[in-house]
């Protein structure tokens, strides 16, 4: 009996614990159930600070409910959290797809709209909002920075009162009043209402913070030192208090009091990336990479895991031009996670910095596709195209990078560097202010900045700014050189020539003072030897300067002395094969000394390297077609125009190889004015418009152009004879007569030589 109770039991028991389970497989089965655990699991991973993790599940919350707002949201702020503005942007549109009525997302999105400065945009999501909630603080406060934004100060005031007089003890909305307060001038007022919020939150590092950040741009250094060393005391594992105490030091001229805060922060926060790392990109941003590189190889040896920290050792790698090791640590992450945006940027880095910016531009293009807001990325995808000779969208990219991250010193500098480059002065001076605001204990502003006031003849600024740069660096090259032609402009060579020694004997690679000093010494009109030798004097102290021996080559060059022209360039080359200036200089050497198949073979390793540089286009289809090779030199030509359709060289030479060889006269015909619209002040487009329009019957207009061409040059047999034509074609043959005798006095032996004695013979018969 008692052995069947206990069978009994031992089957109830089966039977609940089967029942149990079938119901708890019921309900994992159940989707609802499915997708809260993981959205609870999310939960738990972002309060722990795990956002990638957090994501994961997110992600997976989301593909069994893709309609699921909340995970949505959720995952939007871990996007945020990791700094991932496109991912957050693309959540919360889907957020609010799903849910119009979540007002958090829709000031959430208006927030980034405000960031991404889509003024009018955010205007009109706090708009939405606060039609449907009057009351809502953060809307009123999204409406007002979007005014300020517009340019409407005083609304964006008003707006402001509003949100405080809705909820007059929240800290946070009087920071945001005194920013706006700042914005409109009010700078008092402003430090009152800062002093205010810390009074409403005196526990809270925000709002000292805050008000530091006031002091210091106020350049009031002292008393915004003493509210981040508060903003430590009450958050002292926070990291961004001992940074912005850095940046005050350093501001202020006490770079050892910022290293000291920073070496600090890493022994302090040892367990935060974010605060250890500081110390490291400190020595990044001040250009000390010597340190860096020291500092990022110990944190990778302590912090091998940290992707954060491998992400910037690489960096610091590249930099340092250590690309071998560079590329073995960022390939081992590309094997463990292919799609890292990171390491894709990197691998399009490394390939750049070896020279293959054409191989380079498509990596960048597809890191961007995913991370469209990458500053740094739009950055050196500017630079990219800047090596292919594309100007114009490097310009484009560099803008893109100052807009997502206005204080982005390279780009700035770059954009400055571009406009000196072409003259943009007005661009070049903005970005020079610009790179002063964000660093003003750099001398990089000063230094452009200078080089625009010297080229307005300010000469006064232009040496006070030159000075400030040498006090701010000095042992930098650049200022030393810029003060030389300074003294140059004003004739005082000595002196320009012992400034232009100094940079030198700093740097004794810096190739711009060489040449500066080699035009110092033009301008005195010392002879020749005395410039060569000075070159390979700089040789000797710099032996693996390939711009010395392209400077060497362009000497001898200019001496016609091609042998050794071709010596010093062929150096160049070997030293850096990407030297594409020497390799083109080389190539019209080559062909100076009679050698047009190593000329050629030349020109076409430089347009091989480099398709994107137009001049190797055209000095190869120059010399194609005085090879007699003229089919391949329109090939060449059509290239060219493939890379820049309003290429004038490739144009023109190619509108007169259609007209010489039978090709389509309205062709040539568009051809020509693309290309005289491009060299508008050229004698031979003028000449070859004036050919093309002979070819289809508007003389007058080939007449006045081949006048307009030969007030140049006078003694051009081509010009004379397709004049010469245009007037025989028009009925003017006593002018025709003139210009064709012409022809045959200025070359005897001229190509049209026979046609033009029959047609003069046959004009003294007739």
């Amino acid at each position: 009996m008692a052995k069947n109770r206990l069978r009994s039991s031992l089957l109830g028991f089966l039977g609940l614990t089967l029942i149990g389970c079938f119901l708890v497989s019921c309900a994992w089965r159940d989707p609802n159930v499915r997708k809260q655990k993981y959205y609870n699991s999310a939960l738990g991973y972002f309060e722990k600070g795990k956002y990638r993790e957090a994501a994961i599940q997110l992600q997976n919350a989301i593909k069994i409910d893709p309609k699921y707002a909340d995970a949505h949201y959720q995952l939007a702020q871990c996007y945020a959290k990791q700094g991932m503005w496109q991912g957050a942007f693309a959540e919360l549109n889907r957020t609010v797809d799903v849910a119009p009525r979540n007002w958090k997302a829709q000031i959430d999105l208006g927030n980034l709209l405000l960031a991404a400065r889509q003024s009018a945009r955010a205007e009109n999501k706090a708009k939405l909002v606060l039609a449907a909630d009057p009351q809502n603080v953060d809307a009123h406060t999204l409406l007002a920075k979007a005014r300020a934004a517009l340019g409407d100060s005083q609304g964006a005031l008003d707006e402001m009162q509003k949100a405080i007089r809705l909820a007059p003890n929240r800290s946070i909305s009087y920071i945001d009043l005194a920013r706006l307060e700042v914005n409109a001038k009010q700078i008092s007022a402003a430090e009152e209402n800062y002093k205010k919020a810390i009074s409403l939150d005196p526990t809270s590092p925000i709002a000292p913070m805050a008000l530091g950040a006031f002091y210091a741009g106020q350049r009031r250094f002292q008393e915004a030192e003493q509210q981040f060393q508060h903003a430590i005391e009450l958050d002292p594992k926070n990291p961004a208090p001992r940074r912005d105490l850095a940046r005050v030091y350093l501001a202020d001229g006490k770079e050892n009091d910022a290293v000291e805060v920073l070496k600090q922060a890493k022994q302090a926060l040892r367990d935060n990336s974010d605060g250890y790392r500081m110390l490291g990109e400190f020595y990044v941003q001040t250009g000390q990479m010597d340190k860096a590189l020291e500092e990022f190889t110990s944190l990778y040896h302590d912090h091998p895991k940290d992707t954060k920290v491998s992400d910037n050792y690489i960096q610091v790698l590249i930099a340092a031009n250590r690309l071998e090791e560079a590329t073995k640590l960022n390939d081992k992450i590309l094997n463990e996670n292919p799609k890292s945006t990171e390491a894709t940027f990197a691998r399009a880095q490394i390939w750049l910095r070896q020279g293959h910016a054409n191989d380079a531009i498509p990596l960048f293009q597809s890191a961007l596709k995913a991370e469209p807001k990458n500053a740094s990325g739009h950055y050196s995808l500017g630079l990219a195209y800047a090596k292919t000779a594309n100007l114009e969208q490097a310009h484009a990219e560099w803008l893109e990078a100052v807009k997502l991250q206005p204080n982005l010193m390279p780009a700035e500098e770059a954009l400055a560097q571009l406009g000196l480059q072409q003259n943009d002065l007005e661009g070049a001076e903005k970005s020079a202010e610009a790179m002063i605001a964000a660093q003003p204990a750099s001398a990089a502003g000063y230094d452009v900045r200078a080089v625009v006031e010297a080229r307005r003849r300010n000469l006064v600024a232009a040496e006070a700014d030159l000075k400030k740069a040498i006090e701010l660096a000095p042992q930098d090259p650049l200022a030393y050189t810029r003060l030389g032609e300074v003294r140059a402009v004003q004739k005082k060579y000595k002196e320009a020539e012992a400034l232009y020694d100094q940079a030198l004997g700093i740097n004794p690679a810096f190739t711009e003072a060489l040449v500066r000093l080699l035009q110092a010494y033009t301008q005195e009109k010392r002879p020749a030897n005395v410039l060569i030798s000075r070159i390979q004097e700089q040789i000797t102290r710099a032996p693996n300067n390939s711009a010395y021996y392209l400077v060497l080559g362009q000497a001898f060059y200019g001496l016609r002395d091609y042998e050794q022209a071709q010596t010093a360039l062929e150096k160049a080359v070997e030293l850096d094969p990407n030297n594409f200036n020497a390799l083109l200089l080389l190539a019209d050497t080559q062909a100076a000394r009679g050698s047009p198949t190593q000329a050629l073979a030349t020109a076409e390793r430089e347009v091989q390297q480099n398709p994107r540089d137009l001049r190797g286009y055209g000095l190869l289809g120059v010399l194609e077609e005085k090879s007699g090779n003229w089919q391949k030199a329109e090939g060449t030509y059509q290239k060219a125009l493939q890379v820049d359709p309003n290429f004038g060289l490739g144009a023109n030479n190619l509108a007169f190889l259609l007209l010489e060889h039978g090709g389509d006269a309205n062709v040539a015909l568009s051809l020509a004015q693309t290309a005289r619209r491009s060299m508008p002040d050229s004698p031979n487009s003028a000449d070859t418009l004036a050919w093309a329009y002979i070819q289809v019957g508007a003389y007058p207009s080939a007449i006045d152009l081949l006048q307009v061409a030969l007030t140049e040059v006078p003694n051009s047999p081509t010009y004379r004879y397709h004049l010469g034509v245009a007037y025989q074609r028009s009925k003017n043959p006593a002018a025709a007569a003139t210009q064709f005798r012409q022809v045959l006095k200025l070359d005897p032996k001229y190509a049209k030589g026979e046609e033009i004695r029959k047609y003069l013979a046959d004009l003294s018969k007739g």
